[in-house]
């Protein structure tokens, strides 16, 4: 019987834990790991665990399997799992060309936007790599990737315009700690993904310049309205915005302790520079790439979008949280 192969794509936190949950998960297939960094790559070889992220992850998978040849690795895909940050896709597909994607099934599992070209991934690969969006898969989803390495019960929405293939990919990675369903919004899903990084940074920023709680619970009530009007807009279909790929992954990354993006606007409330946040985090925080790019996107939809517009002058104009989070607060309900 032949067995179907994945090609993970990335070397951060996300990536291992999505190759934790394909060799945990018990359908037959083969799986293949690509990362940039050659000492990552020979650390893996030699010790079976991620040296940067997510370390105390066993990496059960052969020597062979894990690679820094993207080209050959995707050769041998059925499906290629992108995870690498939206900032840096293009730069870690150099080389690859449509003919090496072709006939693949493509999965996103990238919460972000990419710079320059104000995409989101489905459309940059559509319309870079000619890839038909019946062949693309989103993973959304309230899912930390620390939560994964402890294997505490996590849900996953897998999105395509083919419900068959939705469900065979979430057929590959629910596991005893992964709970998956399936949903054919792939533009809501990726949508929601990008704009709830945001959310998580104007969540951090409040608590940064010392807002609390009841605040905090206003903003992200107010932010979930305007993920909507954004989403409806830019995609309208039926969709329940209350369903844990928008809500639930938005609630955890504006809460979690995990998060990237909320502990990147809390040091920028505390007074950090958005280089200096940057070096100390270490990781990067998509919803500061992603609010530059809704700027521009949102020039042709004009949704009324206060909350991004907030995260924006703050960290593109260089405006004073203090003041930003003022004024932002006179405008929710």
């Amino acid at each position: 019987m032949y067995k179907k192969k994945i090609t993970v794509v990335g070397g951060g936190s996300w990536a291992t834990a999505n190759v934790k949950m394909l060799v945990d998960n018990t359908t037959e297939k083969e799986v293949f790991w690509w990362m940039r960094n050659a000492q990552a790559v020979e650390h893996l070889h030699k010790f079976g665990h991620n040296p940067y992220y997510l370390s105390s992850v066993e990496i059960k998978l052969p020597k062979e399997n894990i690679s820094t040849d993207l080209k050959s690795l995707i050769q041998a895909a059925d499906f290629v799992l992108l995870n690498v940050p939206a900032a840096f896709l293009k730069e870690a597909l150099t080389g690859i060309t449509p003919a090496d994607l072709a006939g693949k099934k493509i999965v996103s599992a990238i919460k972000g936007i990419v710079p320059d070209e104000n995409l989101i991934i489905g459309e940059f690969l559509h319309q870079k790599f000619g890839i038909p969006f019946e062949d693309f898969i989103v993973i959304s989803g309230p899912c930390h990737a620390e939560e994964v390495a402890l294997e505490k019960l996590s849900y996953l929405t897998i999105a395509s315009g083919d419900a068959a293939l939705a469900a065979e990919f979430a057929g590959m990675i629910n596991t005893r700690y992964i709970k998956t369903n399936v949903s054919d919004d792939i533009y809501g899903t990726e949508w929601g993904a990008v704009l709830k990084n945001v959310y998580a940074i104007a969540g951090g920023i409040c608590h940064g310049v010392g807002y609390g709680d009841n605040f905090q619970s206003v903003l992200i009530s107010n932010a979930i309205r305007e993920l909507e009007r954004f989403v409806d807009v830019v995609h309208p279909i039926n969709r329940d915005i209350k369903e844990s790929a928008y809500l639930g992954d938005l609630l955890v990354t504006a809460y979690s302790q995990f998060s990237r993006n909320r502990t990147f606007g809390n040091m920028i409330g505390k007074g950090y520079t958005v280089t200096s946040a940057q070096l100390e985090m270490n990781m990067v925080a998509e919803g500061y790439y992603a609010v530059n790019c809704l700027q521009q996107v949102n020039k042709q939809y004009k949704v009324n979008m206060p909350i991004c517009d907030a995260v924006y002058a703050i960290l593109y104009q260089k405006r004073s949280p203090v003041i930003e989070m003022r004024l932002l607060a006179e405008k929710l309900s």
